[in-house]
C-alpha cells in the first residue's frame, strides 16, 4: 500500500531584487497558502477543494507535483498517490492565474476513475514516482524513480517517452542510479548562453541530487533532439582558471554546485524578469524550503535562504500534519 500520502498545496511566495547588488531577497511572512488542489474537502478552510479529485476521479491525495508544459498545456505528474486504482496520477491545465487556484483534468481510464502513470518493466510502488517531464519533438518524456529497498530510497533514475500525449509509456534507458535520481531540467535556446558543450539548438540543462535528502545537487546536460541517446549526457565538472565550464562525460566526475547536502526532491527554472535561476528545495538545516539563485546554472550560487518555514508560515497544523509524538 501506498505510504506518506500528502495534500497538494498552492503558496504564494514573494521576492524582492535589490537594485544595487542584483541579489534576490526573500521578503519574511509573504508565503502563504493559495489552495489544496487535490482531495474533496480542506480541512483548515473547512470548505470543498476546487477540484474535488476523490468525487470525480476517484482521487484522495497525493504526494509532489511536477508541472512540465506539452503542446499548449501544463501537465502535472503527481508523486504517490491514493485512491481509487494503484499508481500515481497524472493531469494536466490550461489555467493561467493560480491566483485562485489550479484547475486540474486529470488523465482518466475511461471510467472517470484517474489512470497512473505506468511504465513497463519497472516497479512503481512508494517512492517509486515521476519527478520531472520534459516536451521535445511532439513527444512527451517523464523522468520516474525505481527500485526503492530498506536500503535505498530511490535507487535509479529511467527515461520513458510517449507518444500519445500521456496515455501510454514506453521505457527508453536508465539515467543514473547515483548522482541523478532526482532532476530538475530546464529547456534552453543554447544560442543565449555560452559554456555548455554544444552552442546551437536546444538544449537540456539536468540539475540532479543523489541519496535522498542527503546529498548536494549537480549539473548535466544534453542536446534536446538527442533525449532518446543516454550517451549525449555531458556533465559539469568545475571551471577552468578562465571560468570557462569543463565538461565530462563521466558521472562519477559531476562537481557539486554547493555544499548543502540535504537535497531530495527539488525544482529549477529560469527566471526571465529577474533574469536568474531560481532552486528551490526541501531541508532539514534549516528547516523548510530554502533557495538560491545564481545568473549561470553552473553557479556561483547564493546562499540558502528560507522560503517556506513550516512553523513560522502556518504549515504545520494547519495544512500539514504533525505527529502527536513531535516536540518543537
Amino acid at each position: 500500500m501506498k505510504t506518506l500520502i500528502f495534500i497538494f498545496i498552492v503558496l504564494l511566495i514573494v521576492v524582492q531584487v535589490q537594485a544595487q547588488t542584483g541579489k534576490v531577497e526573500y521578503i519574511p511572512g509573504s508565503t502563504v497558502k493559495i489552495s489544496q488542489i487535490v482531495g474533496d474537502y480542506d480541512r483548515q478552510h473547512q470548505a470543498p477543494t476546487r477540484n474535488l479529485t476523490e468525487s470525480r476521479y476517484g482521487l484522495i491525495s497525493t504526494d509532489l507535483g511536477v508541472p512540465f508544459r506539452h503542446k499548449g498545456r501544463t501537465y502535472v505528474l503527481f508523486g504517490d498517490s491514493w485512491g481509487a486504482p494503484v499508481g500515481d496520477a497524472f493531469a494536466y491545465t490550461t489555467d493561467t492565474n493560480p491566483e485562485d487556484g489550479i484547475e486540474l483534468t486529470f488523465i482518466t481510464d475511461g471510467t472517470g476513475t484517474y489512470k497512473p502513470v505506468n511504465i513497463p518493466g519497472i516497479s512503481q510502488e512508494a517512492f517509486e514516482v515521476p519527478v520531472e517531464g520534459v516536451s521535445v519533438g511532439g513527444k512527451m518524456y517523464i523522468y520516474h524513480t525505481t527500485d526503492n529497498s530498506n536500503a535505498v530510497v530511490m535507487g535509479r533514475l529511467v527515461v520513458a517517452v510517449s507518444e500519445d500525449d500521456g496515455q501510454t509509456f514506453s521505457y527508453l534507458y536508465d539515467l543514473s542510479q547515483k548522482y541523478f535520481l532526482n532532476v530538475a531540467i530546464v529547456e534552453v535556446d543554447l544560442a543565449e548562453w555560452q559554456g555548455f558543450p554544444v552552442g546551437t539548438g536546444s538544449g537540456l540543462v539536468l540539475f540532479g541530487s543523489g541519496t535522498y535528502r542527503q546529498s548536494d545537487v549537480r549539473l548535466a546536460f544534453q542536446p534536446a533532439e538527442q533525449i532518446e541517446t543516454p550517451q549525449s549526457l555531458s556533465y559539469y565538472t568545475g571551471l577552468n582558471q578562465a571560468d570557462v565550464p569543463l565538461w565530462s562525460a563521466n558521472e562519477d566526475e559531476a562537481a557539486p554546485l554547493f555544499s548543502q547536502p540535504c537535497v531530495g526532491e527539488f525544482s529549477v527554472s529560469y527566471n526571465q524578469f529577474l533574469r536568474k535561476w531560481i532552486m528551490l528545495y526541501n531541508c532539514d538545516s534549516p528547516r523548510g524550503i530554502n533557495f538560491r539563485t545564481t545568473d549561470a546554472p553552473w553557479g556561483p550560487w547564493s546562499e540558502p535562504q528560507l522560503l517556506f518555514d513550516p512553523w513560522l508560515d502556518n504549515g504545520y497544523c494547519h495544512f500539514i500534519h504533525v505527529d502527536w509524538q513531535f516536540n518543537q
